[in-house]
């Protein structure tokens, strides 16, 4: 699935643009999915996860909302086929440095034209640390991400810092004035592409200042043979295999 080169630069820089791993048929579809179920969730709750500490941050952030959903192949099963999609489910492989790729969550972003929230620039390790450090990330594009729909930014070679400490005021996320958005390196992407980083990359995104939406998945995977060092994050999904098998869960004595 992923050339010597392309793995060369995600130990290199702790992220990849993964190009056409959807097609663009794939892509609408899942992008019609999402929308559906952030229509049907936001008639029964509040699905606006725009942090607090974006708000007192970002100017433009001030009335914006983001709208997302966890574990969503819990609610449609469109999203329990992608997670075992062949070409995710090896870059994943590849990219961990293991034949076995277990979940750990998904996470469903929606922004809203015109003003979709920010997120500062942040680890994902503080909220799911694991000893090993396997954990990754996978950002599937349903529709075009350009910098005015505020593409994910990242700090290349920053998961070569290790865990950094983070703020927890308003979600856990690094100091603005050290690590400001606009100074990370922009990752735009095309409708079917994905984005792959490691949860000690830091990383975030801008406003969608365009008249259009945003719309991801967010898959978090990791080598089940990585413990995590603090029982949080858990959710009723977490442990489900998209590849390979789980080791731990033989009979002790068999191999």
């Amino acid at each position: 699935m992923l050339t010597r080169e392309q793995l060369d630069f995600y130990h290199e820089n702790g992220y990849l643009l993964v190009e056409g791993l959807l097609t663009g048929e794939e892509a609408a579809s899942l992008r019609r999915e999402c929308h559906a179920l952030a229509d049907r969730l936001s008639a029964q709750t509040n699905i606006d996860a725009t942090w607090g500490a974006a708000r007192a941050a970002v100017a433009e952030a001030k009335e914006t909302k983001i709208y997302h959903c966890h574990n969503v192949q819990f609610y449609s099963a469109a999203f329990t086929r992608l997670l075992v999609h062949e070409g995710l489910t090896e870059a994943a492989s590849q990219i961990i440095g293991s034949p076995n790729v277990q979940l750990h969550h998904t996470k469903m972003f929606i922004k809203p034209p015109e003003k979709g929230s920010p997120f500062p620039m942040h680890q994902d390790h503080p909220y799911f640390p694991h000893a090993r450090h396997s954990m990754i990330a996978a950002i599937l594009f349903f529709d075009d991400a350009p910098e005015e729909k505020g593409c994910v930014r990242v700090v290349p070679g920053s998961h070569k810092l290790g865990p950094l400490e983070h703020d927890p005021q308003g979600g856990w996320h690094l100091p603005f004035s050290q690590y400001p958005i606009e100074s990370a390196v922009a990752c735009p992407a095309k409708a079917g592409d994905a984005l792959f980083f490691s949860y000690l990359t830091i990383h975030g995104s801008g406003v969608n200042v365009s008249p259009e939406a945003r719309t991801t998945l967010l898959i978090q995977m990791r080598d089940p043979e990585d413990p995590p060092t603090v029982k949080t994050h858990e959710s009723r999904g977490q442990g489900m295999m998209l590849r390979g098998f789980d080791p731990l869960s033989l009979p002790r004595g068999v191999e």
